[in-house]
């Protein structure tokens, strides 16, 4: 028997929004990975309706959960530990998936972990690329987060050097996919149209990007700045008659958040001292992020990691991995009676105390 046969099971549990993600990791090996998704039923809306969200986890969960152990061929008593996302997220989505773990660590009598589903963003790496081997630049994109973290230990150590002091990078993406009356969610479609267009030919401003914000908001971003100034660039053209280039304003509108995102990112690890940036969350999914940072990390000799695309999104693989990293750090379960928290902070990799 190797060693990964005889390291924990840990369930993982995602439900922080549309998603209801469940995965079987044991070590650093992932045994299985399903998602259902409700996506489809907030398309219409043009966002996330919170309502929906809770009723479709409700009807998910369970089938969903035996999908996940019909596939991986193994019994619910096998599990050695239970990890679901607590927050941040939507808390009626958070309540219904910490409801049904609660109910599966009571019934098993195993440990629960109340998990940071955005660090879980980071940790899923390590079912790809293996376990960190040091101290990483973790930059959190997401469609609501874009932060910078300085991570010593994933299941110890995090500190949160900045984040966006408005809207998010996906946030941004999709409201300017709106303006341009592109399908939604519009994040992937301003993508899409970007690859086409020409990123030089619209000069839109980069938030923080002055000296005084340099000092200040060093590891800061802002986009609500250039969401307006991409709105107003549409109004004008509209206004005058004219056509709008689609693909040049979405390759235009990236350039400067990829820019922003990525400078950031490889000045933090370089002022750190340190050798590798991490990279996850839904956003982390955009083309142009993806090559930008990974030309600009070559150029200072930095490595990146970047999870697949189908693990950028949210998902029950991001929850088993980072819950197999509090485990096998032998840190203190949640207890059962945990509330969600649709804010915790980013340095908080879980629940511990009520």
């Amino acid at each position: 028997m190797n060693k990964t046969e005889t390291e924990p099971l840990v369930l993982g549990i995602e439900s922080t929004c549309d998603e209801t993600g469940f995965a079987l990791v044991r070590g650093h090996e992932l045994l299985v990975d399903r998602t259902s998704s409700s996506m489809d039923q907030h398309a219409r809306y043009g966002g996330i309706i919170p309502e929906i969200a809770s009723r479709a986890h409700l009807e998910t969960f369970l089938p969903t959960l035996e999908q996940a152990l019909a596939e991986a061929g193994v019994k619910l008593e096998e599990i050695d530990a239970v990890a679901c996302s607590a927050g941040p997220g939507l808390i009626g989505s958070l309540t219904v998936g910490n409801c049904g773990a609660k109910a599966i660590a009571a019934a098993l009598g195993k440990p629960l972990y109340g998990l940071n589903h955005v660090i879980g963003h980071l940790a899923v790496d390590q079912l790809v690329d293996g376990p960190f081997d040091g101290p990483f630049i973790g930059l959190i994109v997401s469609g609501g987060h874009s932060n910078l973290l300085l991570v010593n230990d994933i299941a110890t150590d995090i500190v949160e050097l900045g984040g966006t002091l408005d809207d998010a990078a996906g946030e941004a993406f999709d409201k300017v996919g709106r303006l341009l009356g592109l399908p939604y969610p519009g994040g992937p479609h301003v993508d899409r149209h970007g690859q086409a267009g020409n990123r030089e030919a619209i000069k839109f401003p980069r938030g923080l990007s002055r000296p005084k914000d340099r000092i200040e908001h060093r590891w800061d971003f802002s986009f609500s700045g250039l969401k307006t100034a991409v709105a107003r660039y549409i109004e004008t053209l509209q206004r005058e008659g004219k056509e709008l280039p689609v693909d040049d304003i979405c390759a235009s509108f990236s350039e400067a958040v990829n820019d922003s995102l990525t400078s950031k990112a490889i000045d933090a690890a370089l002022e750190h001292g340190i050798k590798t940036v991490v990279i996850g969350g839904g956003f982390s999914a955009n083309s142009r992020l993806r090559e930008l940072l990974n030309e600009r990390a070559e150029a200072a000799g930095i490595e990146v990691r970047m999870p697949p695309l189908r693990y950028c999104t949210d998902n029950g693989a991001q929850i088993a991995a980072l819950g197999a990293n509090l485990v096998a750090a032998g840190l203190p379960s949640s207890p059962l009676n945990f509330s969600p928290d649709s804010s915790m902070p980013l340095n908080q990799t879980h629940i511990v105390e009520v």
